[in-house]
């Protein structure tokens, strides 16, 4: 993951600014985390050391976070006992997601001491002994559970299981029953650290034997021992539970109540609160190295970033791995082994200009070595928006030639910095057009699949740069008073739009989805709907606050949703989402994303529509030819075909929630994704051969970043585009596998909107 991902910001009263933001997910338990080969986080770092400064009052900080909270959100809810039964549940979910730690008579045994006083507790300034002793119980059935698993794994090296029973183990938990008792919880354990071992055993069988139909060595032939391995990823976890700070503990406590509200209301800590600015701005100071956790207990560094700190100052290697940090330069190290990712980056943070010393053993030699990195500004280009420019050449019904000269506008975020900095995406993304019609480009395909929303102030302006003047989206606040966003003059971009969207297009994304679809503006497609994120969040300083003489250093903030926004129909995008004109068969179309999955979702609604706007009819009118050419494309394209196949797997596997602990019978669940994918990738590699020729043909693609906009040719796009942004390391098991790029980097989904947007272009 990115280092700083669930990120606040600290605004003052006069200064804050309406963010819309997706929620920052529930912390993962550990179960996820073992299974989870690659976790990876970014140390693309921040300012951060509140050394020096008074320690937070959290008692205080409880207090005046409940009262902003109640005061502040859109539902004006009061404290109750009601409401206080459902923090400890949502406390008990978030901290225990899978159901295995709490039993059901621990839960009844909390309700019971907890249940009528929880957030009694909050405003009678006592957070930290509440945060302290429910994360205390938590991290004593953790840490017994783990040393269960140990002593489990401990017996399977002398005696390994011979896994020929006929027991399953759910796939997830989330939704059971919780154990009833610890016998009960007990055997769920038994049965997670048999499923562990199985999942590790069939994973190097299955390596093994890719790597001898491909003629080369075994990369896992000298790891240690399956039960060696999982020990080494289990002392992590137990450093994980250990370390845990007062912070955490009652970051832990305020997000339940917050999300009791609402899943995207957030308490956000002071760690957190300074990593929120950079991922609205697409912008981090730091030194710009990817990290993974080693089971060996190091942090190993998967990537560096061309042209940040670490790959000017040469010494890191990919490869290497660190096992001590020196966070000031001044001599103090930290030992990092076992310590878990979030941990190591908050110590390599800093700020601009100062150096960070790491403690570091040679991928290539085994020796160590100290590295002396400064501190500085990373290029995080991959964040910004960019553009290609696509010449489709092509024959006409009688036999002429035709040039469509189409545009690709991809938009990762809706980035801004809040503290009123020069980084505006709506500014990137006019630029961008600006170029785009010097060069003559007729259509546009804004791609905003994965972007998962931003500011709401920088998509009212991206609106008005395809529309011109009228109605963006409107907005409720509690009170019911609806305000219309408005833009002001005129559109930049005259061509024909598709909005390519996905299940994880969620907040902006939606709404810039929503204006184009309802002024007929664009073809929206890609997966069925959106995310169905239809809430506004407002970060709050919680130290503007405090009472005057406490201490206000490190207070952190509170994210809070204070409005709902509604589509200029009237239509609410909550739980809803946006659905698209032309659905494609996608990789996400059979995954459960979205709103409707996250507990305690508001409610749909709809407020009647702006009258003030009038819908082309156009697109509507051409609508049902577009996807009669498109349906008879799609079913002719081997890889949306696959999709197809692939999404109906990911249901099958949703609705049967079952992984069997027989060894032979796991294998022929896995051998079934792995026949699939091996005659798809041979039907693919001849297929990808001839689209290659065709494309040499038929195709000539320019590049237009942000970088380009000066230049006076537009460059050719190439392959290494792509991987532009780093440097990373190779993966030996990866390496076995037949990866097969895009021909010219055009992804299925992608190729069949530019097809479409070419139709639009015919059919006007």
């Amino acid at each position: 993951m990115w280092e700083g991902a669930c990120r606040g910001e600290s605004a003052s009263a006069g200064t804050r600014r309406r963010i819309d933001t997706n929620s920052c997910q529930y912390m993962n338990h550990f179960m996820k985390k073992i299974r989870n080969l690659r976790m990876v986080a970014l140390a693309l770092l921040v300012s951060c050391s509140s050394i020096g400064h008074a320690a937070p009052d959290y008692n205080m900080i409880g207090k005046q976070f409940s009262e902003v909270l109640q005061n502040s959100h859109f539902s004006r809810e009061r404290f109750s006992a009601a409401l206080y039964a459902k923090f400890l549940d949502c406390y008990l979910q978030s901290i225990d997601p899978q159901h295995l730690y709490f039993t059901q008579e621990d839960a009844d045994a909390l309700h019971k001491k907890y249940g009528d006083s929880f957030g009694d507790y909050l405003l009678n300034r006592e957070t930290v002994s509440l945060a302290q002793d429910l994360y205390g119980m938590y991290a004593q059935r953790a840490l017994k559970h783990i040393a269960q698993a140990e002593e489990i794994l401990h017996e399977y090296e002398k005696n390994p299981p011979a896994f020929d029973s006929d027991r399953t183990v759910p796939r997830t938990r989330r939704k059971l029953p919780r154990a009833k008792n610890e016998a009960e919880l007990d055997q769920v354990w038994r049965d997670q650290v048999e499923d562990m071992m199985l999942t590790e055993v069939c994973r190097r069988e299955n390596v093994a034997r890719l790597a001898a139909e491909k003629g080369k060595p075994d990369p896992n032939a000298n790891e240690p021992s399956p039960a060696a391995k999982i020990l080494a990823r289990l002392k992590r976890v137990r450093m994980e539970v250990q370390e845990a700070d007062q912070e955490d503990m009652v970051s832990l406590l305020l997000n339940a109540v917050a999300h009791v509200y609402d899943p995207h209301s957030d308490y956000m800590g002071a760690r957190e609160e300074k990593q929120f600015k950079d991922s609205i701005k697409a912008s981090l100071v730091g030194i710009g190295a990817q990290l993974r956790e080693d089971d060996d207990g190091s942090t190993k560094i998967e990537g560096i970033v061309k042209g940040g700190p670490a790959d000017k100052n040469g010494q890191l290697k990919l490869g290497d791995h660190v096992v001590a940090v020196d966070t000031n330069g001044d001599d103090n190290w930290t030992d990092i082994l076992f310590m878990s990712i979030d941990k190591v980056v908050n110590l390599i943070r800093g700020k601009k200009d100062v150096p960070v010393r790491l403690r570091v053993q040679s991928a290539e030699s085994g020796d160590e070595r100290i590295i002396t990195i400064v501190r500085d500004e990373v290029p995080m280009s991959e964040s910004l928006a960019s553009a290609r420019i696509v010449d489709l050449h092509e024959r006409g019904p009688q036999g002429e030639e035709r040039t469509y000269r189409l545009g690709i506008l991809t938009l990762p975020s809706f980035y801004v910095d809040i503290d009123g900095g020069d980084v505006h995406c709506a500014t990137d993304v006019r630029l961008i057009l600006l170029r785009m019609l010097r060069e003559k480009v007729q259509g546009l395909v804004i791609d905003l699949r994965s972007n998962g929303g931003g500011s709401l102030e920088e998509v009212r302006k991206m609106v008005g740069l395809f529309i011109g003047a009228g109605p963006v989206v409107q907005v409720k606040d509690a009170r019911g008073q609806v305000e219309r966003l408005t833009v002001s003059g005129k559109p930049r971009f005259p061509g024909e739009l598709v909005v390519l969207t996905s299940k994880a297009s969620a907040s902006a994304s939606e709404i810039f989805a929503a204006a184009m679809k309802d002024y007929g503006r664009a073809i929206i497609m890609g997966d069925a709907t959106t995310f169905g994120k239809g809430t506004v969040q407002v970060p709050r300083s919680l130290a503007d606050y405090m009472p005057f003489f406490s201490a206000r250093e490190g207070s952190g903030l509170i994210k809070v949703t204070v409005q709902k926004f509604y589509r200029i129909n009237g239509a609410s995008t909550q739980l809803k989402g946006v659905s698209s004109d032309i659905e494609l068969p996608t990789v996400t179309s059979g995954m459960q994303i979205g709103e409707a999955e996250m507990d305690h979702a508001m409610p749909y609604d709809a407020i009647a529509q702006a009258g003030s706007y009038v819908p082309s009819t156009h697109l509507a009118s051409i609508l049902p030819r577009l996807r009669e050419l498109s349906a008879a494309r799609v079913a002719k394209d081997g890889d949306l075909q696959n999709n197809v196949w692939y999404a109906n797997y990911r249901r099958r596997l949703i609705k049967e929630n079952s992984y069997s602990l027989n060894k032979d019978k796991r294998q022929a669940q896995i051998a079934e994704l792995r026949d699939f994918k091996k005659k798809s990738d041979i039907d693919r590699k001849k297929r990808y051969e001839a689209m290659s020729k065709d494309d040499a043909e038929k195709l000539t693609i320019y590049r237009l970043k942000l970088s380009d906009l000066d230049s006076v040719e537009l460059p050719l796009a190439s392959k290494e585009d792509k991987d532009n942004f780093m440097r990373e390391a190779k993966d030996p098991e990866e390496e076995l596998e037949d990866s097969l790029d895009y021909p010219s980097n055009l992804d299925p989904v992608l190729r069949e909107s530019l097809y479409v947007l070419r139709d639009m272009i015919d059919l006007r």
